[in-house]
């Protein structure tokens, strides 16, 4: 009944929208073979990696008509083989957006709803888009435009039943409350970005009361273009108080790429994550935490660093390279990585090199058509002593991950 309900609700948007100004419904298929051996943590000497397909399943509608746009995604992730080839029911399927959204005017708009939040580089807030069920935040967002200038001023707050009385939340979403501000300007060849965000976290306090922490980060990201260099740079700083303890973290990087030719870009990066040492006494917070980032798109691809709690981690040092060729349909990538901790690593009482290991991702791609495409991966990581005693497992092992990816992205229906 449930399926019947939600399909007749989409069935009901798609004719009365035959009078709307605008229409689109478009899908997403993606399922993706993955290799894991050694993936987020070293394998054990006596243990065999994972193979498995996932599958990423979207029906998407957009309605968009004088003032009022209205988006709306929803999808479907699983294994193949979480779910018997006869079962009546099937869990896996979750609104992935919902929301709508009023212009007010030419230059002011408000969303509210299931959405996803993206900035910049997506270091701080991004869709996760890797992730097959990706990241979308419940939240009311606020966006003021004027000549070249943005402003977005957004606010959530979480809760995890509609309950009469005040119960501790579970932190399902990463936080109680959080709200922010997001500033861009263009001028002349340099794009500036500003992000200050009060991130509110509820938990018992010692007194077994409930408490709600705000942390605050505050930074900006710089991009512009010097004689063919394309250079990018962002700092971050972490404040404020978590779980009854004090914040004080920071973060700064940057990227240099030039494009050699029409098919071929060279690029060298580097991104320091403030941490803590391993023999420290303090409570205080010094591992910088990237809130609601695309984790996976930065220091590796097999997510060794920063995909789950990285809370009171040693932080991190990665020096990589990008190596960039594509022409026509075709496209291929190798990114090489230094990792070294940021702070002290020790194995007991025994101080450890600093050097965590060296990481080479390498991709190819190819674009079957203009809705569809097919990708290969490979990741191999060459760990040290240092990483086995932040991750356990046995860096002598071919610790390696490799994956397929197909994505088919049709339009079904448009409108005008």
């Amino acid at each position: 009944m449930k399926k019947i309900g939600i399909l007749t609700v989409i069935a009901s948007l798609f004719t009365s929208t035959f009078f709307a100004q605008q229409f689109e419904v478009s899908a997403e298929i993606r399922p993706r073979f993955e290799n894991k051996h050694g993936y987020k943590t070293l394998l054990l000497s006596n243990a065999d990696g994972s193979n498995f397909i996932s599958q990423r399943t979207r029906l998407n509608l957009h309605f968009n008509y004088e003032k009022l746009a209205i988006g709306l995604s929803y999808q479907n992730v699983r294994v193949w083989g979480d779910v018997s080839t006869l079962s009546a029911n099937d869990n896996a399927f979750a609104l992935h957006e919902a929301w709508a959204e009023t212009r007010i005017s030419d230059h002011f708009s408000v969303r509210l709803g299931r959405q996803e939040i993206v900035y910049d580089d997506s270091r701080i807030f991004g869709n996760v888009g890797w992730a097959q069920q990706a990241r979308s935040h419940d939240a009311l967002l606020a966006k003021f435009t004027w000549n070249n200038s943005r402003l977005d001023i957004g606010f959530a707050l979480n809760a995890d039943n509609q309950s009469e009385i005040a119960t501790l939340y579970s932190n399902v979403a990463g936080y109680k409350a959080f709200q922010y501000a997001w500033y861009h300007t263009n001028i002349n060849n340099v794009s500036l970005s500003l992000l200050a965000v009060n991130n509110g976290v509820e938990f018992l306090n010692t007194r077994l009361e409930k408490e709600v922490n705000y942390s605050q980060t505050l930074g900006g990201r710089l991009t512009t273009n010097l004689v063919g260099f394309n250079i990018d740079g962002a700092a971050y700083i972490q404040t404020g108080n978590l779980k009854g303890n004090t914040v004080s973290t920071s973060y700064v990087g940057g990227n240099i790429n030039y494009k050699t030719s029409g098919k071929i870009t060279l690029g060298i990066g580097a991104e320091y994550l403030s941490g803590k040492d391993m023999n420290a006494t303090s409570t205080t917070i010094k591992s910088f935490a990237p809130l609601y980032g695309t984790n996976h798109k930065f220091n590796g691809w097999m997510d060794y660093f920063y995909v789950g709690n990285h809370k009171n981690s040693v932080g991190l040092t990665d020096i990589n390279a990008t190596f960039a060729y594509k022409k026509g349909k075709f496209s291929a990538n190798v990114i090489p990585h230094l990792f070294y901790a940021a702070a002290d690593v020790y194995d007991g009482t025994t101080k450890m090199d600093s050097n965590l290991g060296t990481e080479i991702d390498a991709t190819l791609g190819y674009k079957i058509s203009s809705n569809s495409s097919v990708n290969i991966g490979y990741s191999k990581l060459f760990a040290t002593n240092a990483m086995e005693v932040l991750k356990g497992g046995d860096s002598n092992e071919n610790n390696s991950w490799a994956w397929v990816m197909f994505s088919f992205k049709p339009t079904l229906f448009f409108s005008k």
